[in-house]
């Protein structure tokens, strides 16, 4: 992976038809996705349940670049190299799961996969300043985790903006999480955001028998959010 502040657009298998996992993923790289996203979630530490490392080894043969996961899961340690082991490029943990959040870093930067540190919408981002060392990705939570399909909050603009402040030119990636559509891309990207996961905003109105609507959902993303990046 080579870093660049670049618009990405990382669409959520959350949203895809969970029958048909590698057609979707080939279907959304086809349609000019950057990023796949996968959303794991343990039922524990957000109130849902979805996939596991099988699931990433399996959709793994199907994505040509960048397959993110995003952990949702508490304990968090003692799977990280599995998801590694997966074929993971990027492994996210929260800040929340647990509490020596510098040793997981650590464990996720050992695996040679680049580590990135989520944030609840409630987290403010002083701690952050102590793990910029150990960070490739800082994801900012804008909703609470656990479903798709919800509103964007609007106060994570000014806590994106403070990160942006924060990095500084370091190369580290801002991902939003969370509610991102046409009219929320241009927000996040004017306050610094450069990874922006959409899963219902790309799924909608396609399939893979008619992928078309998700090239034309991401393209609608990323001209917005182009437009607003400073």
């Amino acid at each position: 992976m080579t870093f660049t502040r670049a618009i990405k657009i990382a669409p959520s298998i959350l949203s895809a038809d969970f029958a048909n996992f590698g057609a979707e993923c080939e279907a959304i790289e086809a349609q000019g996705c950057d990023w796949v996203h996968v959303d794991v979630m343990d039922g524990h530490f957000v109130p849902n349940i979805t996939f596991g490392p099988s699931t990433c080894a399996a959709i793994r043969k199907h994505i040509k670049g960048v397959m993110d996961v995003h952990l949702m899961i508490a304990p968090v340690d003692s799977y990280i190299d599995a998801f590694a082991a997966s074929g993971a490029d990027v492994i996210t943990a929260h800040l929340e799961a647990g509490p020596h959040i510098h040793r997981t870093l650590q464990a996720i930067r050992a695996t040679d996969a680049k580590a990135g540190l989520a944030l609840n919408p409630g987290t403010g981002i002083d701690a952050v300043a102590h793990l910029l060392d150990m960070v490739d990705l800082v994801c900012v939570m804008t909703v609470n985790p656990g479903f798709g399909g919800q509103k964007f909050i609007q106060s994570q603009v000014d806590k994106v903006r403070a990160l942006r402040a924060m990095i500084g030119d370091r190369p580290i990636h801002i991902e939003i999480d969370g509610g991102v559509t046409v009219e929320t891309a241009p927000l996040v990207a004017a306050a610094g955001a450069d990874v922006l996961v959409a899963g219902s905003a790309v799924f909608k109105g396609g399939s893979v028998a008619n992928p078309a609507p998700y090239g034309a959902n991401i393209r609608a993303i990323r001209a917005a959010a182009e437009a607003a990046q400073g």
